[in-house]
């Protein structure tokens, strides 16, 4: 499962705060979903920043 989250850019501190749900969501096989547009992963960005 680390090696998992480390692929999707992860970090094992990271890891080890998420919850089972949070790790089902971030691991679950989605058909149905798009990929999030570069736009709108820049303005998510800008509203929560990573300090």
């Amino acid at each position: 499962m680390l090696r998992t989250a480390l692929t999707l850019g992860i970090a094992p501190e990271a890891f080890w705060r998420l919850s089972v749900r949070e790790w089902r969501m971030l691991t679950a096989a989605d058909a149905g979903a798009a990929p999030i547009r570069r736009g709108d992963l820049e303005r998510m960005m800008e509203a929560w920043p990573d300090d």
